[in-house]
Formats: C-alpha cells, sequence, structure tokens
C-alpha cells in the first residue's frame, strides 16, 4: 500500500511538472511572437520535420488539457 501511494505521488509530481513545464514554455513562445510582431508587424513560422511537428501538436494539446485541468481545480477549490 505504502509503495503504490509513493508511485501515485511521483506520477503527480511528473504530470505536474510535465504541465507546468509546458504551460511555461508557451507563455515564453508568446512573449517572442509578440516582440517579434512588434518589431516586424508580421510573425512566420514554418516547421518542415514532421516528427517535431507532431511532437509540438501533442504538447500543445497535453498543455490545453492540463490548464483545463488546473482551472477545474482552482474553481472547485473557491466553492
Amino acid at each position: 500500500m505504502k509503495t503504490n501511494t509513493k508511485l501515485d505521488r511521483r506520477i503527480q509530481m511528473l504530470f505536474h511538472t510535465l504541465g507546468l513545464s509546458c504551460l511555461g514554455g508557451a507563455i515564453f513562445l508568446q512573449i517572442l511572437v509578440f516582440t517579434d510582431i512588434a518589431q516586424q508587424g508580421y510573425f512566420m513560422a514554418v516547421e518542415n520535420n514532421p516528427a517535431i511537428l507532431t511532437l509540438e501538436i501533442l504538447l500543445t494539446a497535453f498543455a490545453l488539457i492540463y490548464f483545463i485541468y488546473i482551472y477545474q481545480r482552482l474553481i472547485r477549490s473557491i466553492k
């Protein structure tokens, strides 16, 4: 029972670490895009590697799911 609790705790920590990392990366990229638009007036990004593009899409989907999860936890804790 105790090892199961430890494993659950580690998985939860990994989930939150990855989720917060994705959200932090998204905020950082938004700052970079905003500064590029402010300096040049437009932003253009091209990714030709399908593996990288797939990974970026998966990480974006995970970040969205994690954001919704954290938001729901916050709203439920306020009630």
